[in-house]
């Protein structure tokens, strides 16, 4: 057992609370056994002393420690965290003292024992008890931080500065100095040097010239940002000086980063979602929790990038069961395992079944009867669809149909169909496919000629939109990150291509409003900012990976891929969009599709994907999707 986990153990087994209201029980009663025999010496001498008796000394002190018992149970001073003390808890035990001390005059006086020297006994008692738990605890913290300091020497943990002098850098400091990782040195500012705060210097950093001065002297590890905002201001600066000379910069987790039951802060090292530019979409979770609370959920293509973050996230609101949908086995095995680990008390089935079989799909509705479906099964890559455009139709739209009539089979209340700013205005395969979807979708959620709506089913159709997601399994992130470390070069499209861009996580909260918002068939559009060019984004990262864009590692422009725009579509357009029940979320206005019309319609484009006649199923395409424009003839 190393020294490490044997001071955990200690924190863990040994300080816990009920160990804490022992001690103090203890103290107290030795304090009220010094204040009877410090009496007893001074009052005794002149025949005053009220507890002559030994059973009247034992009474007394037993009566002290009921007293204290009660005041720690009123003011939960043993929940206190020894290792750290406030003004606020010095009051309550202050106030502990207090209570101790009115209870043995209560006592007193109802057993007919009162006596003016009695006030000295109780007063000498509550201060040698406010007195000792002080002492007690003040030994303690020096204790903690000599053996702290110690392991840290030993480990070599890594010595970190904080950026910034605001109240949440100072916090981050806070929470950190008990870290089994990080030794905090100092605050890195642009004030004015000389002050202190939390014991500890404040460097004043003017330029970068003083900065390498500040860090490299105090042989720093680590930068510590207390939010991405800060990090986001210093990109090309300190970030990029840092990255230069091999400091790593971390930024504090976001509430939603945080592991649940985690009491010490775990920084991570800064990444280009923090480098967005701008702020990140918030979510309130409580009604969406309550939403799949104990809900059924069915998510297609849970082994994807969406697909998985999505079962992460209602297994953490709280689903009653999921199922995840997925014909790759490998990544779907994957997310299983990880289930297990981290949410070990869930409910969950892992079907292997491809959304092209309606065989298959109708096993997982008919066994499981989901009550919310998240479809996120789609072929995505641009350029292979447009190479394979039979194979899109056949799963982004065959797949889709076959995923909403079952739904509306077994009256599953919600379906989610997750789409893509491609479907505005397509120029390739794959962003027409995901219109046909969505056409279909909301067809579905428009008719009652359609068979299960005549017996009732009570299916709403939810789309959502939205573009580029960062990190996602195949995108420009994994890429860049993958020829940087090559040495480049790192190989973008067209200089001025740009693109909207946001985080799993944040499409994931997006997708999940408006599941539980919507009450309405609707096409729902993220407002995903401003677009950014993918040849900054390159910068970007190869700045943060410590090098100099253009000159440690170049930038080769590639030219456009079959189907590939310049720029996408705005998508939350006043005049194309309406607003909703969230200022980032607006509804779509688009053309309104009738099943009676489209349906014959589909039924012709799936067998010609079937029969694989390109020509003709392309032709199709473009008369149901009229704004469908083709750059691939």
């Amino acid at each position: 057992m190393t020294i490490r986990s044997i001071v955990q153990n200690l924190k863990n087994r040994y300080l816990s609370s009920s160990t804490v209201l022992i001690m103090d029980i203890v103290l107290s009663i030795l304090a009220s056994i010094l204040a009877v025999l410090s009496a007893d010496i001074v009052l005794g001498h002149f025949q005053i002393f009220p507890l002559s008796e030994p059973r009247m000394k034992v009474h007394y002190i037993a009566v002290g420690a009921v007293g204290s018992f009660i005041a720690f149970l009123i003011l939960r001073t043993y929940r206190i965290v020894i290792r750290r003390l406030v003004v606020n808890d010095l009051l309550n035990f202050f106030a502990a003292a207090a209570i101790k001390a009115a209870f043995l005059m209560f006592i007193t006086y109802i057993s007919r024992r009162w006596a003016r020297s009695m006030l000295m006994i109780i007063c000498l008692d509550a201060l040698i008890t406010l007195g000792l738990m002080i002492f007690v605890r003040l030994a303690m913290i020096l204790v903690w931080e000599h053996f702290n300091h110690r392991i840290q020497e030993k480990y070599q943990y890594k010595r970190v500065m904080v950026y910034g002098t605001s109240d949440k850098s100072v916090a981050a400091k806070v929470r950190l100095q008990n870290s089994t990782h990080y030794k905090v040195i100092g605050f890195l500012d642009q004030g004015a040097s000389g002050r202190t705060i939390e014991g500890l210097p404040v460097f004043a950093a003017e330029d970068l010239e003083t900065t390498e001065k500040i860090l490299l002297g105090n042989r720093i590890d680590a930068l510590l940002f207390a939010s991405d905002k800060e990090a986001q201001k210093e990109e090309n600066g300190l970030i990029h000086f840092c990255a230069l000379k091999n400091i790593t910069c971390l930024v504090v987790p976001s509430v939603d980063e945080v592991v649940e039951g985690e009491a010490i802060l775990r920084p991570r090292e800064i990444k280009i979602e923090d480098l967005l530019g701008r702020e990140q979409i918030q979510i309130s979770l409580n009604e969406i929790a309550d939403n799949f609370k104990g809900k059924t959920v069915m998510v297609t293509g849970a082994a994807g990038s969406i697909g998985s973050e999505l079962c992460r996230q209602l297994a953490s609101l709280g689903a009653g069961r999921l199922i995840l949908f997925d014909n790759a086995e490998t990544p779907t095995h994957n997310l299983r395992l990880e289930m297990q680990e981290r949410f070990p008390n869930l409910n969950y089935e892992a079907i292997i079944g491809d959304v092209r079989h309606p065989e298959r799909l109708d096993y997982a509705f008919r066994t499981f009867r989901p009550q919310v479906v998240f479809h996120a099964a789609a072929y995505k890559h641009v350029p292979l669809m447009e190479e394979n455009p039979c194979e899109a139709v056949l799963v982004n739209v065959y797949g889709t149909r076959n995923v909403a009539d079952k739904c509306l089979e077994y009256g599953t209340e919600t379906m989610v169909m997750i789409s893509t700013d491609k479907a505005v205005n397509p120029t390739s395969v794959m962003g027409c496919t995901k219109r046909l979807a969505e056409i279909y979708v909301q067809s579905l959620g428009l008719t009652t000629c359609h068979p299960e709506r005549s017996k009732g089913s009570p299916t709403r159709f939810v789309t959502t939109r939205f573009g580029n997601v960062l990190g996602s399994n195949g995108s420009v992130i994994p890429r860049f990150k993958e020829q940087i470390a090559k040495g480049g070069p790192v190989t973008v499209t067209h200089p001025e291509i740009n693109r909207f861009f946001m985080t799993i996580p944040e499409a994931c909260c997006l997708v999940m409003e408006a599941a539980t918002m919507s009450r309405e068939n609707q096409i729902f559009v993220f407002d995903m900012g401003i677009p950014i060019k993918i040849a900054d984004l390159a910068k970007r990262m190869i700045r943060l990976a410590g090098f100099e864009p253009d000159k440690d590692i170049k930038i080769e422009y590639t030219g456009l891929r079959p189907g590939e725009k310049l720029y996408e579509e705005v998508l939350a357009d006043k005049e194309n969009t309406l607003p909703s029940f969230h200022p980032r979320i607006r509804i779509a206005k688009v053309r309104e599709y009738q099943y009676e019309q489209i349906d014959p319609t589909f039924h012709k484009l799936f067998q010609l994907a079937r029969d694989v006649n390109v020509s003709a199923m392309m032709a199709l395409m473009e008369e149901t999707v009229p704004e469908y424009t083709p750059e691939n003839k």
